[in-house]
């Protein structure tokens, strides 16, 4: 045998279960001491200082509601609505808001992130259901995060490079992202806070550019309204929120520092920092949606091209409403979608990485896992990109069938996700309470039951023929079988969990 290949390191590693961070990628939280005693570190006060350290999760979750396809649905919504669905965007960023929390409780709790532990709570056929699903899930929004990022580079380049060259170039920064990643979490992280600062700035100088009425905005904010013209829009405001494969993303993100999940008092402060910092992130990501809807609102609504406007052609409209100067409003937009494309594409290869080694437990090599994460968006885009360069309605179809195919995983990652919190075995004294397990289910729920009109019209709409018809009931009984054995899971499991451990009660001469 030759020399080298006894050297050779194996692509992947069998050894060792795969976790979401090495022992020596975490960062370490200054000020924790291991000597203290729980009791003592529920009484410590506020730190800033360790704000600051558990500063970083939250922001890179809340690039899921800033990607392309929120922008676009943003925008639409402005431009069809007004400002009378700005209430709506916040209360859909709220429900966003609990459901991260619940991902965040669980990955500190327990240690492992989501994926892992459906691997480890369900039968390998539904593990494997699953998984597919999540895959879907991330690779339509990965198409759209890669689309609109090609979008601004071809309108940075002025037309000269086309949609599939901006796809090969977005294609890279899975390259950018293993760079970022050999430099520590908390360089990458830094570097996510500079696309959402781009974001807020672009966004916001849109908005000062444009002058939004601010009595509208705030009237908008505080007084619900809701029409039969609107409501194809309130849908998809609040179907855009809430992204399957960032509730995955979420529980992995956490454990970026170095918290062990035995000691009660470090997770309930774990949990106090993280709830602080993705409340103050996804307020910054509401503020950035609010910009998106108001300039649209100022600029389109009650027009006669408010109904055709799209993340294509928004910059155009934009610059035949605003013209040129110093600064064109055409260019910030851009800087603005690219940033966002950008930093959600960075942050899909993170979520497919660890979807992809929590279900099937292969610890990979890096290069290799964001390689095979990033092919299977970037082949489909390519195809998409060379397919409808020339039709600009065509990329706007495409994004509708996209937003369906997410909406169709939403329950494969909720379901199991208020299930498994739900589980004092894995939990322990951080499992859901009868209260926030209500209110939790009452918001998947309420989000399941949107995402399903969603679907209903639009195949009723779309769907044409016998066989095709026939191809779709059969598809959708299969979907809701499935949905009924989580749920059911989920209730047999808890049910049969208190059994136990009141016959172990009684058992005790209790």
């Amino acid at each position: 045998m030759h020399p080298d290949d006894q050297q050779q390191q194996p692509l992947i590693e069998e050894e060792e279960e795969e976790t979401a961070y090495d022992l020596t990628e975490k960062v370490v939280v200054i000020g924790i001491d291991e000597t203290e005693s729980d009791s003592d570190v529920g009484l410590l006060p506020f730190s800033w200082r360790k704000l600051w350290l558990f500063t970083g999760p939250g922001f890179l979750m809340s690039i899921a509601f800033l990607d392309p396809g929120n922008l676009e649905s943003n925008l639409q919504a402005g431009a069809t609505a007004g400002y009378s669905l700005l209430w709506l965007l916040l209360w859909a960023t709220a429900m966003g808001l609990l459901i991260q929390l619940l991902s965040a409780r669980l990955g500190v709790a327990t240690g492992r992130h989501l994926a892992e532990l459906c691997r480890e709570e369900y039968p390998t056929w539904a593990r494997i259901v699953l998984w597919v699903m999540a895959e879907f899930a991330l690779i339509g929004a990965d198409i759209q995060e890669v689309i609109g990022s090609a979008i601004a580079i071809k309108i940075l380049s002025n037309g000269a490079l086309p949609l599939w060259a901006g796809v090969i170039i977005t294609a890279l920064d899975c390259f950018i992202f293993l760079f970022l990643e050999n430099y520590g979490v908390r360089k990458l992280e830094a570097v996510f806070a500079v696309l959402i600062a781009t974001m807020a700035l672009s966004f916001a100088w849109m908005f000062g550019e444009t002058k939004p009425d601010g009595k509208e905005l705030l009237l908008g904010i505080l007084i619900p309204k809701l029409s039969s013209k609107t409501i194809k829009q309130a849908v998809a405001v609040v179907g855009c929120i809430i992204m399957p494969h960032n509730v995955f993303l979420h529980s992995a993100l956490v454990q970026s520092r170095d918290i062990n999940p035995s000691k009660k008092g470090r997770v309930q402060e774990a949990l106090r920092y993280y709830s602080i910092e993705s409340t103050l992130a996804l307020f910054v990501s509401f503020i950035i949606n609010l910009f998106v809807t108001t300039v649209f609102a100022k600029a389109f609504y009650g027009t006669d091209i408010a109904n055709s406007i799209g993340l294509v052609n928004a910059g155009k409209y934009l610059e035949d409403k605003y013209g040129g100067g110093l600064f064109p409003i055409l260019y910030i937009w851009a800087i603005g979608l690219l940033a966002a494309g950008q930093s959600s594409t960075i942050t899909g290869t993170y979520a497919g990485q660890f979807i992809m080694s929590g279900f099937l437990n292969l610890k990979l090599k890096k290069w290799l896992r964001a390689l095979i994460t990033r092919s299977f968006a970037i082949v489909p885009t390519m195809i998409v990109a060379l397919v409808f360069e020339t039709s600009d309605s065509m990329v706007d179809v495409l994004n509708e069938w996209l937003n369906v195919l997410q909406s169709i995983q939403i329950p494969f990652a909720l379901i199991p996700l208020l299930c498994l919190a739900s589980k004092e075995h894995l939990m322990g004294t951080f499992r859901i309470g009868p209260v926030l397990k209500t209110t939790s289910w009452l918001v998947a729920v309420l989000v399941m039951a949107i995402n399903g009109y969603l679907l209903v019209s639009f195949f009723s709409s779309e769907v044409n023929g016998v066989l095709i018809a026939i191809f779709v009931f059969v598809f959708i009984a299969a979907y809701l079988a499935f949905v009924v054995y989580l749920v059911y899971r989920s209730i047999s499991f808890t049910s049969w969990h208190n059994f136990i451990n009141r016959k172990t009660y009684l058992g005790n001469g209790n």
